[in-house]
Formats: structure tokens, C-alpha cells, sequence
């Protein structure tokens, strides 16, 4: 098996360990940095699809992160050797996939596309400037209700234009220290939570999807969960931002042994939201149902 067959539900950072809206990060070893699983020929063949249909829209670089980028992949093949050896088999200027023969040429195009054709995370380079750290090259085939267009080149500030208690609150300044002051021997994760009414990977749309809950569609929703990590570059100082995306349908909870702790402490997290909360993920008019769903359960 090229990638390990883990279960539905597998991070869960509405269980109390992860407050929304907050930093909340937390160390993490190099083994578990990338996470391949069943879902990788399917993932990156929604990446292939997308870099085909607009690669623009998924894939920005400016001029001068060459370099960098070319740290991103040898990092990124690094890891996949040592921690993920069934997975690829690496040859000097390329890459094949154990179990479906996919081959990925080295050389042939910028490296952080070739680096994001290997992986399910998605992967954002952020480099110091004048205003802080802005975003400088990104493969973001998965957003979640954001577009790279509307992105790139800004400063985390501008980034995070609209997220509540982030610009003007102490998480701005928060993420800013943490960004000076990330070492490169740190490696560091977060996750972030949301309900979606389907279980695209590819949300560029703006921030929050409103919709309503009705009995047929509430079981076609889907908890998204976004896994990030960050870590410092040693040869250009640029951070390294990763995003990997577990979405899990909510049709599968009552098939959890343990559905009864998952759908409190969901639940909870949901009723806690503040109301600019709840706008920002476009659940204002769905939380109640759901909330009412998940107390069944």
C-alpha cells in the first residue's frame, strides 16, 4: 500500500485541544510532516486537473523565489524518502508513484509545482518584507473560500483581511512574532475547522459559502478540517506554510464508534462561535440545524 488507509475523523481539532480563531499551534517531528493516505492518486489528480484547466489561478511564483523553490522540492523529496518510502520511487531527475506507475519529471517546470504534484498539501512560501511577511510563490490547488489571485504578494495582514480577531487583535501580533521568531529546527502545526455543503477539494469562492440545512441535505455535508505547517527554510530564511485538507462527511459520524464524543464536542464548538465567527464560515443560518443533528447523535 502506497499511503496508509486512515479512518474518517482523523484530526480533530473541535474536541477542545484547538480554540477557533486562535494561533494554537503545536510542535511536531518530521515523521508526520506530510501526510499521504488512500486519498493521494485521487488528490493529486484534482491537482493535475486543476494546473491543466488555469494554472494561474493555483500556482503564482514571483521572479525571484527560483531558489527557494528548489529548497521546497529537495525538502519535500527528502521527506517522502525517509518517512514515506513506499510511496515513491526516486530517481535522480524524477519520481514515480508506487502504486498507480504516475511519473513526475524534475527540471521541466518551476520547482514548487513539481514539489505540489508530490504531495496532497498544498505549498505557500512567505518571505520577510518592509510590511511584514508576505506571500511570494504558492501552489494552492484546495483553497478554503479564498483565491491565490486576491493573495499573492500581500502581507499577512492582507492576507488575513476579514478573518475576525486577527488584524487589530492580538492573533496579528501574535503570528507576527511567531514568524520572526520561528528557528529552523522548529516544526510547528495548527488546524482550522468548517462545515461545507459538499465535498469539493477546490473552494476559491470568497470567504464563508452561506447555505441552509434541510433534512436531505444535511447528510451531504462535510466537516473540512485544514492541517498547516510551518516551518523555516535553512538555505533562503523564507517560511514554508503547508495546508492539507481532511474533509470528512458527516454521514459517516453514526458509523464512528465513538460518534457520541465527536458530535458533543462538534457540537460545542459550534454553539461557542460568535456571530462574526459563524459569518466568516457562512454556517449563520445552518448552525442551528446542525447543532440540533449533532445533539441526536
Amino acid at each position: 500500500m502506497a499511503a496508509s488507509s486512515e479512518p474518517p475523523f482523523r484530526h480533530r481539532p473541535y474536541d477542545g485541544s484547538t480554540r477557533p480563531f486562535t494561533v494554537g499551534l503545536k510542535p511536531i517531528g518530521e515523521e508526520v510532516w506530510l501526510e499521504p493516505d488512500r486519498f493521494l492518486d485521487a488528490h493529486l489528480t484534482e491537482k493535475e486537473r486543476l494546473f491543466s484547466l488555469d494554472l494561474p489561478a493555483v500556482f503564482r511564483a514571483e521572479a525571484d523565489t527560483a531558489e527557494t523553490q528548489r529548497e521546497v522540492l529537495d525538502l519535500v523529496a527528502d521527506n517522502l524518502k525517509r518517512f514515506h518510502p513506499n510511496s515513491y520511487a526516486f530517481e535522480r531527475r524524477s519520481a514515480t508513484n508506487r502504486e498507480t506507475g504516475r511519473r513526475i519529471e524534475f527540471g521541466q517546470e518551476p520547482a514548487l509545482l513539481t514539489a505540489s504534484k508530490l504531495v496532497q498539501e498544498d505549498l505557500v512560501i512567505m518571505r520577510r518584507g518592509p510590511e511584514g511577511y508576505r506571500l511570494v510563490a504558492a501552489s494552492v490547488c484546495f483553497p478554503s473560500s479564498w483565491r491565490l489571485s486576491e493573495k499573492i504578494g500581500r502581507s499577512m495582514s492582507g492576507i488575513h483581511e476579514g478573518v475576525p480577531d486577527f488584524n487589530g487583535a492580538r492573533m496579528g501580533q501574535v503570528v507576527e512574532r511567531l514568524f520572526e521568531n520561528l528557528t529552523t529546527d522548529q516544526l510547528v502545526c495548527r488546524f482550522n475547522w468548517s462545515i461545507y455543503p459538499d465535498g469539493n477539494l477546490h473552494h476559491p469562492m470568497p470567504e464563508g459559502i452561506p447555505f441552509t440545512v434541510t433534512a436531505e441535505t444535511l447528510a451531504r455535508l462535510f466537516l473540512r478540517v485544514e492541517r498547516q505547517t510551518l516551518r523555516r527554510l535553512p538555505g533562503s530564511g523564507d517560511i514554508l506554510f503547508t495546508i492539507r485538507i481532511h474533509h470528512d462527511p458527516l454521514a459517516k459520524l453514526a458509523e464512528q464508534d465513538d460518534r457520541k464524543r465527536i458530535a458533543s464536542d462538534l457540537r460545542g464548538q459550534l454553539m461557542n462561535l460568535t456571530e462574526d465567527q459563524l459569518d466568516y464560515k457562512g454556517m449563520v443560518a445552518a448552525r442551528d440545524e446542525i447543532a440540533a443533528t449533532l445533539a441526536h447523535m
